[in-house]
């Protein structure tokens, strides 16, 4: 048996376990979890449901990177891969326009790529426990960002335009090296 927990449209839960006897049918998968099963890295069966798949758990693994066929799981809406070994976010991530929600709290990730302003719908980022030092320009784009926590990261500076995130509710930079906050 496989770890792994699935959720259809019509949210039934249950297991997975790996079978090629489809019958032709398109299995519409939107939610899977791979939460606590020592993965190295992102199981292949997630590209299967690439077109469905809206939320993807991948916590507490020991992921080191991110593939680029994730990137093709346009629905995406939910991303979470704390407590992984990843050290970069990928510029690849511009192609998720839908993500509303990403968390890659506890990994060792030291930027965001400056694309990030691509994904337009993110509302949620949660990146604490991370070494990043800086946010990039492109980060003041995220319009419709409404939470952000940075707790625990390396960062000294915010970029000038954050006072652009008008949405922003919830703003959380415990145990930083900021010095100054920008003018708004």
């Amino acid at each position: 048996v496989q770890c792994l927990e699935m959720t259809t449209k019509r949210k039934i839960i249950g297991r997975l376990v790996p079978c090629r006897c489809f019958r032709g049918e398109e299995e519409i998968i939107s939610v899977l979890d791979y939460s606590h099963c020592s993965l190295q890295q992102v199981p292949k069966e997630v590209f299967n449901f690439e077109r469905t798949l809206e939320e993807l758990y991948l916590d507490a693994n020991q992921i080191e990177e991110l593939p680029k066929q994730l990137f093709n799981c346009q629905a995406l809406r939910k991303l979470s891969i704390p407590d992984n070994d990843l050290s970069n976010l990928p510029t690849t991530i511009a192609s998720l326009v839908n993500l509303k929600e990403l968390d890659i709290s506890k990994n060792g990730v030291q930027e965001f790529p400056e694309n990030i302003k691509c994904c337009k719908c993110l509302t949620i980022i949660e990146a604490s426990v991370n070494p990043i030092s800086k946010l990039p320009d492109g980060f003041t784009q995220l319009l419709n960002l409404t939470q952000l926590y940075l707790n625990d990261a390396f960062l000294e500076f915010l970029p000038a335009n954050f006072g652009r995130l008008v949405k922003l509710r919830i703003l959380e930079l415990r145990e930083n090296h900021l010095k100054t906050l920008p003018k708004i």
